[in-house]
């Protein structure tokens, strides 16, 4: 990543042979890594291994510690990221054929894969933070990877404003974790989740868990997702099907301790979660696009997964996230070419395919089945809301800041006020 790094602010132009060995052997050697140290780990029979690099920075009490954690929990997550990475990487070398943004994107596709594994193998939240963050950047850069049209450019903006509103939480939560017990690291804040009130117990897991939902598209910030699917395929792949919509979970599954220490919290995690599969089922089955559709249908699987991690059931989920993730990278790869499986499959039935579902349909009356039809085709009216409610005051208030700004201006001169003499 330090090299394509090197080589574009060069300038350079490396050609796509270059890339495409470069990233085969780059990922071919961190599943070995991966293997090497889940290998290690069983032989030696210690439960988790960390690694301290030291101190990056200090300011007064406050220091910004390196520390990576293997564990059980977060080495599976690790592989996942390291194989599917791979497994997109290496479609995307034909699938980008002659794009203008060869380079780019694989650039971009190792700085996610350094971000994700930041943020599964991080010892702390501050170094959670930083993979992050890195994870949120690239997501965005791809969403709007077609920048010569508007519309990538525009969702990707809106992902971007989403993003930072659910990372305000989690930077509320890593300072709250150094002001209540005194470190952000993971073993320091599982074990002082005991020490603390119920009150704060509340606000630091509630803040976690909205940050969570922020990064997989849960409850609040339900309507972020569907835009992102404006990236190539390949990166919707990995991104939305794969790893970072999956990075919330997993921040909620290292995070379970608080949330038993929280019933609050933990009914939260509920809340949002089968409130999210809901709406996420019924927007699915009203999509015409199949990319779109399988966004919804990762929210729905999402919404299950936080509501097995609100009950307690972490391992069941970490088996349906790993399952989901393969799963829905192989159906957002084979998403261009599905419309041309279904004329095939039709044709071979003699044009007629049985409609799927009916069975609840059934028990549901026509008038509410009708209203439950323009509830799901309008999205559940999620932008609307957003863009009356949200958006236009913070637009109201940036417009009159701007004429108080502009009247300031006016009436003290192009250069501000004028300095007054000494007597």
């Amino acid at each position: 990543m330090l090299l394509l790094s090197l080589l574009w602010l060069a300038g350079a132009h490396p050609s796509e042979r270059f890339l495409a060995r470069l990233t085969k052997s780059v990922y071919a050697v961190l599943v070995l890594a991966v293997l090497t140290l889940v290998v290690q780990l069983r032989q030696s029979g210690a439960g988790s291994v960390a690694v301290a690099a030291g101190t990056w920075f200090s300011v007064g009490h406050y220091g910004f510690e390196l520390m990576l954690k293997a564990d059980a929990l977060s080495l599976p997550f690790a592989g996942l990221t390291v194989v599917l990475a791979g497994i997109v990487a290496a479609f995307s070398v034909r699938y980008l054929h002659r794009d203008p943004g060869y380079f780019r994107f694989f650039l971009l596709m190792h700085l996610f894969t350094l971000g994700a594994l930041l943020v599964f193998l991080a010892g702390s939240l501050d170094l959670l933070m930083a993979g992050w963050e890195l994870v949120g950047i690239t997501s965005v850069l791809l969403v709007g990877f077609f920048q010569y049209r508007r519309d990538p450019v525009r969702n990707a903006l809106r992902v971007f404003a989403t993003y930072r509103v659910a990372d305000l939480h989690m930077l509320l939560a890593i300072f709250l974790a150094h002001h209540w017990l005194g470190s952000a690291n993971w073993d320091a804040v599982l074990v002082g989740a005991a020490g603390l009130s119920g009150g704060q117990a509340a606000v630091l897991a509630g803040l976690l868990v909205l940050a969570a939902a922020g990064k997989s598209s849960q409850g609040p910030f339900f309507g972020w997702l569907p835009r992102a699917m404006e990236g190539p395929t390949p990166s919707s792949a990995i991104f939305y099907g794969a790893i970072s919509v999956h990075a919330g979970a997993y921040l909620l599954l290292r995070a379970e301790p608080l949330l038993r220490a929280s019933f609050p919290a933990a009914a939260l995690v509920i809340a949002i979660g089968l409130g999210t599969a809901f709406l996420g089922t019924l927007v699915h089955r009203t999509c015409a696009d199949a990319k779109t559709s399988l966004a919804y249908a990762s929210q729905t699987q999402l919404g299950l997964i936080f509501a097995e991690i609100g009950i307690g059931w972490t391992t069941l989920a970490t088996v349906h996230i790993m399952g989901h993730a393969m799963v829905r990278t192989l159906q957002f790869l084979r998403a261009p070419s599905m419309l041309h499986d279904y004329h095939r499959v039709h044709a071979a039935a003699g044009g007629h395919l049985a409609p799927t579902g009916g069975l609840y349909e059934s028990l549901v009356p026509a008038g509410l089945q009708r209203w439950l039809y323009r509830f799901a085709m309008g999205r559940g009216f999620y932008d609307a809301v957003i863009d009356r409610f949200l958006v236009a005051p913070v637009q109201w208030l940036g417009r009159l800041l701007g004429r108080c700004e502009a009247g300031g201006a006016d009436s003290f001169g192009p250069a501000g006020p004028l300095p007054v003499k000494p007597d």
